[in-house]
């Protein structure tokens, strides 16, 4: 038998050298047979969100052939990055894994899989997009209701790659001409709202070149702080959702009174603001719902398409910078669209979040799924990484045992995080008749206390029998 102490090293170490090599997994190298002979670059900068989508040429130079190639995110940008994915010449979506390189502690770097090699002396083109949130920065941060908001953005005018970059060029979309003032590094050229910049040659692995640009830009600046959703799965047709949202506009603050008469009477007044916005809902929605504290907010439209139900939500009041405004949307869909089964396997199918408004972000995202009653052997799969939350139980109507419900929590979601998660559970099929047979029999017991009761006497003296 070893001392206790002796114990404790050996699991010490044990666990030491597993953490050891799970590390080591996710650990890659900077190949120097690879370089980028082109990029083509576009940055969108004309919402609150920053897109950019970037057109990458990689060449393999060794004599052995490449499988993958690292896309890296400079230590300034990373905080703010929301969405990363790359793309092959046939628009099919590449794998890519977080990882990190030795000596570039203040990096993200993603590994991005081909699903074929390049060989040497060859090429291949990817198509890398990323969104970045809360990387334009209102200046000045408080303005006037009639003030237009001007806002300042400072990024990297080179493709920040660990690859030398034989030639690229970058291309700033504002979509205004109402430019304040933007970094000149020639050549250079500003036509219809758009700055174009390059060609560069020859740019050497992690160069850094402040752009800055500072320009107006009234585009709505909504903040989902919080939003959590709830789908209620019943196997009797229906799936009910209800979301409970928590918003704010984060844009520049408003500076001084605010004047209602001004607002109404001057369609130019708070450019800035957000007098509506669109939410859109899948096309079998019905029951739509929309209301806050104060009951049901009646200021909203709604208009089927053959794709998507539009709701044009208009809240109580105006949001202007460091407003803030709480409400719940609700609707129904039926199961049969989003839930499959073979016999007591089922497959739940459905959007982790949906469309809030256009160029959304969303500070925190929390999704409960509430399962019928009985539901074992509970699996599911994420489109992406989300953080799982305790599972717990919630009792409604007829319940005995109580519902599963499954949680989970996402930070920093925007518009390319609408995308299926899969959730499969075993329910017998016997069980769909617990609620119907719990009915009966509390009918039954209900009529036979009836029964029993006015057969019952309860009297004290019998009552005397008149003769004749």
């Amino acid at each position: 038998m070893l001392p206790a102490m002796a114990k404790i090293q050996f699991f010490a170490f044990i666990l030491l050298y597993v953490a050891s090599n799970c590390i080591s997994v996710n650990v890659d190298n900077i190949s120097s047979d690879v370089r980028i002979k082109n990029v083509d670059r576009s940055i969108d900068i004309s919402s609150q969100l920053v897109k950019i989508s970037s057109k990458i040429t990689f060449e393999n130079a060794g004599k052995v052939p490449v499988k993958q190639f690292l896309l890296a995110v400079e230590g300034a940008a990373k905080n703010n990055l929301a969405f990363i994915g790359a793309r092959d010449s046939n628009n099919k979506d590449l794998r890519l894994v977080e990882t990190t390189v030795k000596g570039h502690d203040n990096v993200k770097f993603y590994r991005v899989e081909l699903k074929e090699p390049v060989n040497a002396a060859a090429s291949v083109v990817i198509t890398s997009d990323a969104v970045f949130s809360k990387a334009l920065l209102p200046h000045p941060t408080a303005i006037t209701q009639q003030e237009d908001q001007l806002v300042k953005y400072n990024s990297n005018l080179y493709f920040y790659t660990p690859y030398k970059v034989l030639t690229q060029k970058t291309t700033v979309v504002l979509n205004t001409k109402s430019v304040e003032s933007f970094t000149k590094v020639k050549p250079f050229s500003q036509q219809d709202g758009n700055i174009n910049y390059g060609p560069y040659s020859n740019i050497e692995p992690f160069t850094e070149k402040e752009l800055s640009l500072h320009y107006k830009n009234n585009s709505p600046f909504l903040t989902v702080t919080r939003l959590e959703r709830l789908i209620e799965v019943s196997h009797w047709g229906n799936i009910a959702i209800e979301e409970i949202i928590e918003i704010e506009h984060s844009g520049a603050k408003l500076k001084g009174p605010f004047s209602r008469y001004d607002y109404q009477q001057d369609h130019h007044s708070g450019p800035a603001s957000v007098r509506s916005y669109k939410t859109l809902l899948p096309a079998s929605a019905s029951d739509v719902y929309y209301r806050d504290t104060n009951g049901n907010i009646s200021t909203s439209n709604m208009k089927v398409k053959k794709d998507s139900v539009e709701l044009d939500l208009r809240p109580r009041y105006p949001l202007f910078g460091g407003w803030r405004s709480h409400y719940t949307l609700g609707y129904n869909v039926p199961s049969y669209e989003y839930l499959y089964h073979s016999g007591n396997e089922y497959l739940l199918k459905m959007r982790a979040v949906d469309h809030v408004f256009d160029d959304m972000q969303i500070d925190e995202l929390v999704t409960k799924i509430i399962l019928p009653e009985g539901s074992t052997n509970i699996k599911i799969n994420f489109p992406f990484a989300v953080t799982r939350l305790p599972d717990s139980l919630h009792y409604t109507y007829l319940d005995t045992k109580g519902r599963p419900v499954i949680t989970f929590k996402k930070s920093n979601v925007v518009e390319n995080h609408i995308q299926d998660f899969q959730l499969r559970y075993t329910f017998p099929r016997i069980l769909m008749l617990q609620e119907p047979l719990l009915v009966v029999g509390f009918l039954y017991a209900l009529f036979l206390c009836v029964i029993v009761y006015v057969r019952l006497d309860f009297s004290i003296h019998k009552p005397e029998h008149l003769k004749e």
